[in-house]
């Protein structure tokens, strides 16, 4: 029996300003709009539809309201920029994207929309890959356990990405000390690597070392991509302090000795103390 979705419907102010946003994007799309919306493509828009989801984690990670409530209208944007042009081609339109997705969440659902049963949100996660798995088993292409996840995704988010799809039809270590005692061994490899020069080698074993690092981030229930970031904004924040430093003293960073940067990043690091 089809499930409907009419418990909570958009309210009426909602859904008439969806409809005002279709309609304000097929005006900048067509005669008399504006010039640069007109000209974009599916592939001059990648770079935006990337940006503007970054720009969502970083409004999340500020807890930022207000900042969040305009970089999720400016992804939503980039969703609709896609249907028009699927419209405007006679492929698809916003409709169809919404009705497929209804479906997908309905159909991988079973234990909201259905009769099945689960445990906990973890069973609930592999069923969702089981359903994936059987619908990709309808594909006229092979598919995998690892399909889903794409290559455009950054390393260390598509590593774990990966690690995670793995896990999920048994093939993980079962504790994190054993998967650390995978990077103790990757470490000693690429030692190894590096004291014969073999640079081949040596960005090989590397890359393992990262690897390794993800599997333990994921079995500490870590995201790898998010403790990478958190270091790069430290990184950045104490930098700008040394900088701020130096000016103070009547000098720049290039003109500062690489002991004078040293006392001056410990010293910052300092101040800030156990501050993340």
């Amino acid at each position: 029996m089809p499930v409907r979705l009419t418990n909570r419907p958009m309210g009426d102010a909602a859904g008439t300003r969806f409809v005002s946003l279709l309609a304000l994007m097929a005006r900048l799309r067509g005669e008399g709009g504006c010039p640069w919306d007109r000209e974009q493509t599916r592939a001059s828009l990648k770079p935006y539809l990337i940006e503007e989801a970054y720009e969502v984690v970083q409004a999340i990670e500020e807890e930022s309201r207000d900042h969040l409530v305009e970089e999720l209208g400016d992804l939503l944007f980039q969703v609709v920029f896609h249907s028009q042009l699927g419209a405007e081609a006679g492929e698809f339109t916003m409709d169809d994207v919404i009705a497929e997705l209804c479906a997908k969440m309905i159909r991988r659902h079973p234990h909201v929309f259905g009769d099945s049963v689960v445990a906990d949100a973890e069973a609930a996660l592999v069923q969702w890959e089981r359903i994936k798995r059987d619908e990709a088993g309808d594909s006229p292409r092979p598919g995998s356990s690892l399909d889903g996840v794409p290559p455009s995704l950054p390393a260390l988010l598509r590593a774990q990405r990966l690690q995670g799809k793995a896990s999920s039809v048994g093939f993980d270590w079962s504790r994190w000390q054993d998967a650390w005692a995978k990077v103790e061994e990757e470490m000693g490899e690429l030692r190894e690597a590096m004291g014969r020069d073999d640079a081949v080698r040596v960005e090989d074993e590397f890359g393992d070392v990262l690897f390794s690092m993800v599997n333990v981030a994921r079995l500490r229930g870590m995201n790898a991509e998010d403790c990478l970031r958190r270091a790069t904004e430290k990184f950045t924040r104490r930098f700008g302090k040394v900088e701020a430093e130096m000016k103070a003293g009547g000098r720049t960073v290039t003109e500062a000795s690489a002991e004078d940067l040293d006392r001056a990043w410990e010293a910052v690091k300092a101040r800030e103390g156990s501050r993340p």
